[in-house]
């Protein structure tokens, strides 16, 4: 995984050149994770090391997070904080340590984002579901697909991340997140319809097989709300849906 500061690049375990890249620019974003899904150990390590390099070159400090795991029963609000804390958390509790460096006086503002952040060129949950789709000749969903998924186009989420950095105070937390509340079997349909192959149910025991590693995502709901962050910073989503960007050939070089 590579981090991008106007135009100087390194490795996300490269931290001198991290650290020499981040010194120059008027502001930092942040948003590398390895994803390396076997060994998840490592991405909380090298996560946990970059946000320590990054934050102490004191510039104003844009960092990602995900949603899941934030609370369970209802949609994540921008007012609760995240549970992960010390090196052996989620993402190396990334994303309080981030927010301990407001003390310090670096203006960090913090982006959750939704689980899918979609549109062309998206290699994330939706491409591996699409990628399912195809293998399979069906576009499944799990049980009854009532299991529910947030959504924010990318041209969405690169507008929220820009108006954050203008606008919001230190310590905020902010929601990219345009569709609250997806049913799993909505999106199992869409890509059904546009591939032309039969969608259906399947069994939570088989899941694995069918969706690969994405089966666990997929079975569970992750929603969370945005209204804090749109009325913070006048932001109102106008990209496509996920259903629209799936219809209309986002993913059809998955």
């Amino acid at each position: 995984m590579h981090v991008f500061v106007t135009g100087a690049s390194g490795w996300l375990d490269d931290l001198d050149s991290l650290r020499r890249g981040a010194s120059e620019p008027e502001a930092v974003i942040h948003l590398a994770n390895k994803h390396d899904w076997g060994n998840p150990n490592e991405n909380d390590r090298a996560e946990r090391a970059a946000v320590h390099t990054l934050a102490g070159t004191d510039r104003p400090f844009v960092v990602a997070n995900g949603l899941s795991g934030l609370v369970e029963g209802r949609p994540v609000l921008e007012t609760d904080p995240s549970p992960a804390a010390g090196p052996d958390s989620d993402r190396g509790g990334s994303e309080n340590l981030a927010l301990d460096y407001v003390d310090r006086g670096v203006r960090t503002i913090i982006t959750r984002f939704a689980r899918s952040v979609h549109g062309v060129g998206d290699w994330g949950f939706v491409n591996f579901l699409v990628a399912a789709a195809r293998n399979q000749d069906v576009s499944g969903y799990i049980g009854d697909g009532s299991t529910q998924w947030c959504a924010v186009h990318r041209s969405d989420a690169a507008r929220l991340i820009r108006l954050g950095l203008e606008r919001a105070p230190a310590g905020t937390r902010l929601h990219a997140v345009a569709e609250e509340a997806i049913p799993t079997r909505a999106i199992a349909e869409a890509i059904g319809k546009w591939l032309e192959i039969p969608v259906t149910s399947v069994p939570a025991e088989d899941a694995g097989a069918h969706f690969g590693f994405a089966a666990s995502f997929f079975a569970t709901t992750m929603t969370a709300s945005s209204a804090r962050t749109r009325e913070l910073l006048s932001w109102t989503p106008t990209g496509p849906s996920l259903e629209q960007d799936i219809l209309e050939d986002a993913y059809a070089d998955v």
